[in-house]
């Protein structure tokens, strides 16, 4: 199965993990905008055309609206979140597969690496909840016209002073359901493809740039693609108004599903697919280039 990487450094993994999801998020952030303003645009009035009419027109309205710098909105929040939260995912990942082993020199079955990358989402839903919630509340507040919160600083304090630290944490719920089973297939397929495309006789470490190019682009797609469902509830739930959804995504969900049937449960699915490509590529490339350049520099770290 899965060749076993040497044991895990958790320096090495925090800034490796942490290069990897900066370069993760300044790829696909102008997408996730789309994405969230796609999955939380008002229902049009009767005979009224929605606000977009899909990722292309919406892409091309906020170009149009805000410059590049809309595609960017909110990114502040992500960026600070992401050298934390990869470090941690990544960490949660290799103590996962140590966690699953006997011995140190076991070889993991992939339903045990799917177990793994499932323990590493429970591990960066601490950080990502409130990270999520303050750059789709800053993503969408540009759209609507309104100006309520100056930064993310200024969203977190906002937020905290009108519901404390359940306010900030608000869609922690539907972000450990989107992000638990989606890591469990995020980072199995990673490894599979790893590994199947590693020439025979050939150490997985050795992997060319575009085989990792492409083995961690295809790792997130299937990502989000099972993460789209539970990530659209999250983005309503997040931005409603407080008080709108008591009894939680249970409320969304009936909500959604009343109102604009099944489908509406895959919206923003070409921005996601668009985005996911290039930006966990990215990822997984910062990540491993970070991760020998550190292994070279301090190999007994």
């Amino acid at each position: 199965m899965a060749e076993q990487p040497q044991p895990i450094s958790p320096v090495k993994n925090f800034f490796a993990g942490g290069f990897g999801g900066v370069c993760l998020v300044f790829v696909g952030h102008p997408l996730d905008t789309i994405k969230v303003r796609l999955q939380t645009q008002p229902k049009p009035q009767p005979g009224q055309p929605p606000l977009y009419s899909g990722t292309f027109d919406c892409f091309r309205k906020t170009l149009v609206g805000e410059g590049v710098r809309g595609l960017y909105r909110g990114m502040a929040a992500p960026i600070i979140g992401v050298t934390p939260m990869f470090a941690v995912c990544f960490f949660g990942f290799g103590l996962g597969k140590r966690l699953q082993q006997r011995k140190p020199d076991d070889i993991l079955t992939y339903p045990q690496l799917f177990a793994a990358g499932m323990l590493s989402g429970v591990f960066t839903t601490v950080i990502m909840a409130p990270g999520e919630r303050i750059k789709c509340l800053l993503q969408i507040q540009a759209a609507t016209g309104e100006t309520k919160y100056n930064g993310p600083l200024d969203c977190a304090k906002q937020l905290y002073r009108e519901a404390g630290i359940r306010g900030v944490y608000k869609g922690t719920v539907l972000t450990l359901m989107r992000d638990v089973p989606a890591s469990g297939m995020y980072f199995m397929t990673y490894e599979w493809l790893k590994n199947i495309l590693t020439p025979e006789g050939k150490s997985v470490s050795d992997l060319s740039v575009p085989r990792i190019l492409f083995a961690g682009g295809l790792a997130g797609i299937f990502n989000w693609a099972v993460a789209i469902p539970p990530d659209v509830l999250k983005s309503r739930f997040q931005t409603a108004p407080p008080g709108k959804y008591p009894n939680g995504f249970r409320d969304v969900l009936r909500e959604l599903i009343r109102e604009e049937g099944v489908a509406s449960l895959y919206k923003g699915f070409t921005a996601v697919m668009i985005r996911a490509f290039p930006a966990n590529a990215a990822c997984f490339l910062g990540f491993e280039v970070a991760m020998k350049f550190l292994n070279w520099i301090a190999p007994g770290l």
